[in-house]
Formats: C-alpha cells, sequence, structure tokens
C-alpha cells in the first residue's frame, strides 16, 4: 500500500461507496468530489501496489467529529476503505501506512483519530497501532458515541 495524490476520477468514485450495515454511517450520499481535491481538506489516496484506488487517508480537521473537544496538540487522521475491502484485515495496514506518510509530511508531535464506539473492527486497529483512549463524546449531530484516541509520536521517528 502507498498514499498517492488524489485525483479528480478518484473523488468521483469515493463518494459512490456505500457500506453495509452497521457501517451505512460512512457512506458519502451527496458530498461534493471537489471536496477531496480542496488541499486544505487534506485528503490522500491510499493506493495498492497496481495503483488502484483501494482508501483515502485524510489529515486535519475533517477527522473531527462536532461534539469532541480538540486542540491543536495533536494531528486528525481519518480514512476510509473501499466498502468491498472491509474486514479483510488491512485496516492495520492502512492507517500504518498514512502514519508513515504523515509522519514524514506533516511531523505532528501526536496522532488523534475520533472513532464511533460502535465500530468495534476500528478501535481495536487504532488500539493495535498504539493509540489510547483520551476522552469520550457525543455527537453533535446525532447523539452517537465516540472515543478521541491519541498516539504520540516522539520516540517513533
Amino acid at each position: 500500500m502507498r498514499i498517492t495524490e488524489l485525483t479528480e476520477r478518484h473523488a468521483a468514485d469515493i463518494v459512490t461507496w456505500r457500506y453495509p450495515e452497521p457501517y451505512r454511517c460512512y457512506d458519502l450520499d451527496g458530498a461534493d468530489p471537489a471536496y477531496f481535491l480542496d488541499p486544505a481538506n487534506g485528503f490522500f489516496a491510499l493506493a495498492d501496489e497496481g495503483a488502484e484506488l483501494i482508501g483515502y487517508r485524510s489529515f486535519g480537521p475533517d477527522g473531527r467529529v462536532p461534539g469532541g473537544a480538540y486542540d491543536d496538540a495533536a494531528l486528525d487522521t481519518g480514512g476510509g476503505l473501499r466498502p468491498d475491502l472491509t474486514g479483510r484485515g488491512l485496516g492495520r495496514r492502512a492507517i500504518a501506512t498514512g502514519l508513515a506518510f504523515g509522519r514524514e509530511r506533516f511531523d505532528p508531535p501526536a496522532y488523534r483519530v475520533t472513532v464511533a464506539d460502535f465500530n468495534a473492527r476500528a478501535r481495536r486497529v487504532v488500539e493495535s497501532l498504539g493509540f489510547v483512549r483520551a476522552s469520550s463524546f457525543a455527537s453533535d449531530i446525532d447523539g452517537s458515541s465516540f472515543g478521541i484516541y491519541l498516539l504520540d509520536c516522539r520516540g517513533i521517528r
């Protein structure tokens, strides 16, 4: 896996992805592909060795969920895998690839991820990468429960 620049074709593809329950909340119905292309939103493509789009990673405020308490002490990161690839054990490698890219590109003192409490798969993956749950909150959007996890980057350079 590798991180590449996100293209118009990638963005147009991502907004068509539809996930099965209980992950339907990750669908991007109505999303504008241009949002993913704006450099201020920090999106990058996650590609396989053949350069096929398998997911995306984001770095910056897009990884925040309304209702959480955020500051500038850590770089928010998020992402997603193509729906047909979820549940196949690729999450850890996808996130680790993003973290390595982010360390080179942004050199953050720490990373922060926000994970829906119902998403046990994602919680297991981030915890296996060394993230530690720092706080919990209810989303301002629909009251769903989330955890904010931190990973200190000092010492993993």
